[in-house]
């Protein structure tokens, strides 16, 4: 059944054949399945330099401009992140901190989705785990579960499925529960959200990163 709901999905590492590409490509098929819109992208489209102030001042790079815009585009986003020295790459970090710098904060109030996939027995969960602390500092709502496939460079059948079904029926339930969530808050928005970096900090040009976000 449609469910007039459209994410943002992409895996956060550069390479091509990354088991969190794999990952993110079984998910977009569950949620078409399901009757969702995915925008499937790549973590290129949104790779920037490293964060560097005296450069924003100059110009906001382009793949910081694109996840902007795509996020603004969707009502919620899915992020397949490979984990590095237990915690989350540093290419998505970066491009995190880029796209908070736009005004108005593009993460805030988004429900989030969170995936990983390594060939570790932990399946990548403790950089999600990391992950969620910017994400949800800049207003995301990052879903309670996440999803961890452990040992992933054994864990796909030929045809791109996960080969243990038991695990792709988790994973099918929980990308369910996930996007009933979002289309409940598409169509049911609660009161305004005033998001404020620290609280009782007082006005100031340097720091005032306060916002509300609409209401439908």
């Amino acid at each position: 059944m449609p469910r007039n709901v459209k994410v943002l999905l992409f895996a956060a590492s550069l390479r091509k054949e990354s088991v969190n590409a794999r990952l993110a490509s079984v998910v977009k098929s569950i949620v078409e399945r399901l009757g969702v819109e995915a925008d499937h992208a790549s973590m290129s489209d949104f790779d920037c330099p490293s964060y560097d102030q005296d450069a924003e001042v100059e110009s906001m790079p382009q793949g910081a401009q694109r996840l902007r815009d795509r996020l603004l585009a969707c009502d919620a986003f899915m992020i397949a992140s490979p984990e590095y020295n237990a915690s989350m790459s540093g290419v998505i970090k970066n491009t995190i901190d880029w796209v908070s710098r736009f005004r108005p904060q593009p993460f805030n109030g988004k429900q989030g989705f969170l995936l990983s996939a390594s060939p570790s027995m932990a399946g990548g969960n403790r950089g999600l785990w990391a992950l969620r602390v910017p994400l949800e500092h800049l207003g995301a709502r990052i879903y309670p579960d996440m999803f961890s496939l452990a040992q992933a460079h054994t864990a796909f059948a030929d045809d791109g499925r996960l080969a243990n079904e038991r695990l792709l029926e988790r994973l099918e339930s929980t990308i369910g529960c996930f996007l009933e969530l979002v289309e409940a808050a598409k169509h049911y928005p609660a009161i305004k959200k005033h998001w404020v970096e620290f609280l009782g900090e007082k006005p100031d040009a340097a720091t005032d990163r306060t916002e509300t976000a609409a209401t439908r």
